[in-house]
């Protein structure tokens, strides 16, 4: 860092509806695995930081939940609340749109940006999967009428496409200050807590259309013996059955989930792991306030 160059510092949503990429371009930002992904919506519940300190310039991200239509359930509430709560004091927000894909959620989130006041930036993912790239410059025009005073940027979250130009807009947004989070942070949330999500990624990826909704994930003990991490995670469902789905024929399921899950975590640890899963059945947490708050869904 310089003398004469000012540090600059400040907070960055990411937001959109369900399944647009939000948390694979944090992870590709961040240069690691940070943010929990799979191709279901709503795999993201908790708004999340993810902190990259590069220079003068610390980009404090905040990977938010899909925002969605369905409220029907206090959890859904509850992560639609956490997402535009996203909005309120940041200094840039980036709003996450598929392809020339365009939904009434993805609608429903423009009519949340629209009064944002600060610096939006619309950033349009996947563009490298269309084969016909001259479908998205009448796309691109369309989404700059909607909202006039938003910069439009193509990128590819997956593939890396155009990251560097889009940060270094990001840069130019952050107001001068000095850095919030030491050099080397990269996230405010608990190692316990990424622990959970990384189990919960696993059951979402290896449930496909079986899915439960109706899962969390508890950390029950985490803590370092010698050269071993111990985690005990206890999975909730809501029903018999979909305790029976997560544990699979003869507990090849739940054995093939935390085998993924330990070794994630060993990566993101730096550690070896050993990993200790239980399914448990707690019906109607999902629509219940009071349990909500109890597994760490924050203020409802």
């Amino acid at each position: 860092m310089t003398d004469n160059t000012p540090t600059r510092c400040g907070y960055v949503a990411i937001v959109g509806r369900p399944n647009v990429g939000k948390s694979t371009l944090l992870n590709h930002i961040l240069g690691q695995k940070l943010a929990i992904t799979s191709r279901k919506p709503q795999t993201t519940r908790h708004n999340m930081l993810g902190i990259k300190t590069e220079g003068d310039v610390q980009a404090i991200y905040v990977d938010t939940p899909g925002m969605h239509k369905a409220n029907d359930k206090a959890l859904n509430r509850y992560m639609n609340r956490t997402a535009s709560a996203a909005l309120k004091d940041v200094d840039v927000v980036i709003f996450v749109v598929d392809r020339t894909k365009w939904t009434d959620e993805d609608q429903l989130v423009l009519e949340r940006v629209q009064y944002v006041t600060g610096p939006l930036i619309i950033a349009v993912n996947k563009t490298d999967r269309m084969e016909e790239k001259a479908e998205l410059i009448p796309h691109l025009q369309w989404l700059q009428e909607q909202l006039p005073n938003a910069e439009v940027m193509p990128i590819s979250a997956q593939q890396g496409h155009n990251l560097e130009a889009l940060e270094a807009q990001i840069a130019k947004h952050l107001p001068e200050n000095d850095h919030f989070f030491p050099e080397d942070q990269i996230t405010d949330r608990s190692s316990r807590f990424l622990a959970a999500e990384l189990v919960r990624e696993k059951i979402m990826r290896q449930l496909g259309a079986e899915l439960p909704y109706q899962i969390t994930v508890e950390i029950e003990e985490f803590k370092q013996q010698g050269h071993v991490l111990h985690i005990h995670a206890l999975i909730l469902v809501e029903r018999d059955g979909q305790k029976k789905i997560i544990i699979g024929d003869k507990g090849e399921r739940i054995k093939r989930i935390g085998s993924e899950a330990r070794k994630d975590m060993e990566v993101l640890f730096d550690s070896k792991v050993m990993l200790n899963l239980w399914v448990k059945v707690k019906g109607g947490w999902s629509d219940d306030e009071r349990a909500l708050r109890s597994l760490g869904y924050g203020d409802l």
